[in-house]
């Protein structure tokens, strides 16, 4: 009964979302995007935008339920997976799988002209981010990203790159 609510509500927010035009990374905070879409700023809502914001790093749902738990002790781990779903699709949080076994969630709210990538060890996990401002900086695939949007006729809004391979640690001890 609670998975129809909640896919009803789904649609009901992804109708609105095409209505407001809301594409990935655009439209004012968060507060202003739940507003939009007429959904409630809650509590729970802040405590998980408060963390992913102020954390460096991708975390997991598990690592977001017990640093929010330390705030809201009543919170479920359901209740952060469904909120991580719907501020993925609001476009404040963006959602990864780095070959790990689990999602990892990073905020991304107000970087719309930031240009994100991946760089992840295959053997040690570790993630290294490289941004781009392209307000600022060229952004290093470009050029290939006008190629398939010319050949394709497709217009590129985004783009989840990573490149997976071995960190300086992990290639150093592989070459001894």
């Amino acid at each position: 009964m609670i998975a129809k609510k909640f896919l009803i509500r789904y649609n009901e927010l992804k109708e609105k979302s095409e209505r407001f035009s809301m594409r990935f990374g655009q439209g004012c905070g968060c507060r202003g995007r739940f507003k939009e879409c007429g959904l409630k700023w809650t509590q729970t809502r802040q405590a998980i935008v408060d963390i992913l914001s102020s954390k460096e790093g991708h975390l997991s749902a598990e690592e977001i339920f017990f640093e929010v738990k330390k705030i809201l002790p009543g919170i479920g781990l359901a209740t952060v997976y469904r909120t991580l779903e719907l501020l993925t699709d609001l476009g404040i949080v963006r959602e990864f799988d780095f070959k790990d076994g689990r999602a990892r969630y990073e905020f991304i709210a107000g970087k719309e002209t930031i240009e994100h990538y991946h760089l992840v060890c295959r053997v040690c996990g570790k993630i290294i981010d490289y941004e781009v401002d392209t307000t600022k900086d060229k952004d290093p695939i470009f050029e290939f990203k006008n190629v398939l949007s010319e050949k394709f006729r497709f217009s590129i809004e985004r783009s989840d790159i990573q490149f997976f391979g071995l960190c300086e640690k992990c290639k150093s001890l592989v070459e001894k």
